[in-house]
């Protein structure tokens, strides 16, 4: 992300425009009648009548799927009348979520227990996700398919100020698979007084005796014994339950098959040639204007529009076939790019290397001091275009899309685009007749400013981090890759990041209750994982998609983070093998009971794999709930340190090219200087 600052004046101005559970425990009183289930004759059409009147809850849910022709034999199906609805009465628009054969493999699990206190009930907290594995364990998520039990960790939503309306929020620790189906069990849960909650009405008749056929619960029922057969085989008894329910994980193909679609036409049509481009303007500076730069060069790649309007502006989705699968609309894109060539390379062809942008940026973010400093100092030329979808372009749509959610399909079907624009840049910048066939790319003797043969990195920061791990999961010809201030999964990250408080006001004023609010986050992850790394990151390294190479991926993230939760940077290390550099922060700064959980330490030695480097300038340990380090308390933001680190950069450079991890830190916690937020370029 850019600095947080810039984000927040530009969105303002366009505003302005615009425990162990007991044997046999003591029932607390039933819970107030607001908050017992409704009849099924006042629910709208397509809710899952188990736990109450809230109707897509509990969520993920495979209620609201239909069986299908899909590889997970599965579509969700939600209605219309069971979407959440903004001030206004409208409903959003559940066409777009209606496509998806499963649901996220990030999700976030969401019930509403009203009086649930987590602490007296014993449940794992984000600094104890061991503790989620414990045999009494209170919340189950168990994987039907293996049999495994899921690591997680669950939370009451900090920002809700109606304690009636405050929804449990339960995180995988690391993503679920592909594919599989997960069963997921509520159990001795109790209130603040220490008494066990009763189960709701509903879902005690459901588990009893047998219904007539006729009954409105019968189809439920079924269903439901499914899921508790799925428990029992994994150890968990039916008696005590406050809850169960089941849903499956969306498939690769639901996940990734539209880029990989685009992709594999495009590459297909091009016959292994680079695509078309132009050079608009190379400025050659001298070494009193750039001591790191010499040339820089900009330009248009032409990329085939696969988006449904002509020149796939904001609000653009992608064009389909009847079948479903994208098709190019038939007008070409003029597709920006900007490149910086290090003095080095006249010299010596430097290795190059994408760049992606931070939030709602631009690719001039290129020009920024860190990465010319990279570039120089390390022997990389950098490319970069928009991340459309999520660039500056997109603000104004973007802020409508969170008054009216039904259009937020456009996001990610942009970010899709510009996945493909990102991997016909890269082809341009290695391919025998891309950039090095053009005198821009060249010295005054025709010597090549680009080492081809030195393979294709890619450096992204922030959202660049966020959104490039799905770029390099689908790149041919990007091997290693270096993910700045990085994490995944938008809707762990939202509440975490001062970033997104000017769009909170926004989503504050159209779905104005929190537990509303946390329905749409847990719907939007289900479509953002088609343009960000959470719906990549099973493929991201030794399990690559088709078409792509296996990937080494090393994640630098900032200790303290005010835009991008560092938790989520845990949950990737995880689900991509990645170790960490251990001692990762100095003892006793990091209040987790075993920070790290559940990743491998580096070994100490050079290491040829993926990683995950902790980079600490003494910022202020963020809130260990799902909300922002806002206020003085917090001090500065390190988000800018990591990559203005010559140390780092040294790290960075030798994994870029060689896939392998160094340890510039001596065997000590790595430690970086804090910086001063450079102007925007």
């Amino acid at each position: 992300m850019r600095p947080r600052a810039m984000v927040v004046s530009l969105v303002l101005a366009v505003v302005s425009a615009m425990g162990p559970r007991p044997v046999l425990p003591v029932m607390a009183p039933a819970p107030p009648s607001d908050s017992l289930p409704a009849p099924l004759s006042a629910q709208p059409a397509g809710c899952d009548p188990v736990a109450g009147p809230e109707c897509l809850l509990p969520f993920p849910n495979d209620w609201f799927t239909v069986n299908a022709r899909t590889p997970t034999s599965l579509r969700v199906a939600l209605s219309t009348d069971a979407m959440p609805r903004n001030k206004g009465g409208v409903p959003v628009d559940p066409a777009a979520w209606n496509t998806a054969d499963g649901f996220s493999p990030g999700s976030m699990l969401l019930a509403h227990v009203p009086g649930l206190d987590l602490a007296r009930t014993g449940a794992a907290p984000v600094t104890d996700l061991g503790w989620s594995l414990r045999r009494d364990a209170p919340i189950v998520i168990v994987d039907t398919v293996t049999g495994e039990r899921w690591p997680y960790w669950a939370e009451l939503d900090a920002g809700a100020t109606d304690p009636a309306r405050r929804a449990l929020i339960v995180r995988p620790a690391r993503n679920l698979t592909e594919g599989h189906r997960y069963a997921v069990a509520l159990r001795g849960l109790k209130d603040a007084e220490g008494l066990t909650l009763r189960a709701p009405e509903t879902f005690t008749r459901l588990t009893g005796a047998d219904l007539p056929p006729k009954d409105p619960l019968a189809g439920r029922q079924r269903a439901l014994r499914r899921t508790l057969a799925d428990l029992a085989t994994a150890g968990v008894e039916g008696r005590g339950l406050y809850l169960a329910w089941d849903f499956t994980v969306a498939s690769q193909r639901g996940l990734s098959g539209s880029v990989l679609s685009m992709r594999d036409q495009t590459l297909r049509a091009l016959k292994g040639a680079a695509p078309r481009f132009t050079v608009e303007t190379v400025t050659d500076l001298t070494e009193a204007q750039d001591p790191d730069i010499a040339r820089e060069v900009t330009g248009e790649i032409q990329v085939p529009n696969y988006l449904d309007k002509p020149g796939a502006p904001p609000g653009a989705r992608l064009s389909r076939d009847q079948d479903g699968r994208p098709r190019p609309l038939g007008d070409t894109l003029r597709t920006r790019y900007q490149c910086v060539i290090p003095r080095s390379a006249f010299t010596s062809p430097a290795t190059p290397a994408l760049y992606g942008h931070g939030l709602l940026g631009r690719a001039a973010e290129v020009r920024s001091r860190d990465v010319r400093a990279m570039a120089g100092q390390q022997g990389f030329v950098f490319c970069a275009t928009a991340w459309i979808g999520m660039s500056e372009e997109d603000v104004p749509h973007v802020m409508g899309v969170f008054r009216d959610l039904s259009a937020f399909g456009t996001v990610p079907d942009r970010l899709q685009q510009s996945l493909l624009n990102f991997v016909l840049l890269g082809r341009a910048m290695v391919g025998k007749d891309g950039f090095t066939s053009h005198r821009a790319f060249r010295d005054d003797r025709g010597a090549p400013l680009l080492d081809r043969r030195a393979g294709l990195a890619y450096d992204g920061n922030s959202q660049g981090g966020i959104a490039g791990g799905a770029l390099v999961a689908v790149s041919p010809d990007v091997r290693n890759a270096v993910l700045g201030v990085t994490g995944m999964n938008y809707s762990t990250l939202l509440n975490r990041s001062v970033a997104f408080q000017p769009f909170q006001r926004i989503l504050d004023d159209a779905y104005p209750d929190r537990l509303t609010q946390q329905v749409c986050f847990a719907l939007m992850q289900v479509l953002w994982d088609r343009g960000e790394t959470d719906g990549y990151a099973q493929h991201l390294t030794d399990d690559p998609l088709p078409g792509s190479p296996r990937h080494r991926v090393l994640l630098h993230v900032a200790y303290g983070d005010h835009q991008v939760s560092t938790v989520t940077a845990q949950v990737e290390a995880r689900t991509i093998g990645a170790r960490v550099h251990q001692p990762a922060v100095a003892a006793g700064r990091d209040p987790d009971v075993t920070p790290y959980w559940g990743i491998r330490a580096l070994p100490q030695r050079p290491f040829a794999g993926s990683a995950l480097v902790v980079w600490d300038s003494g910022a202020v340990t963020p809130p260990r709930t799902n909300a922002p380090p806002l206020g003085t308390a917090y001090g500065r933001d390190p988000h800018h340190d990591p990559r203005n680190d010559p140390e780092a950069r040294v790290q960075k450079a030798h994994f870029l090219r060689e896939g392998v991890v160094v340890d510039v830190c001596d065997g000590a916690p790595c430690t970086a200087t804090p910086v001063t937020v450079q102007a925007r370029p």
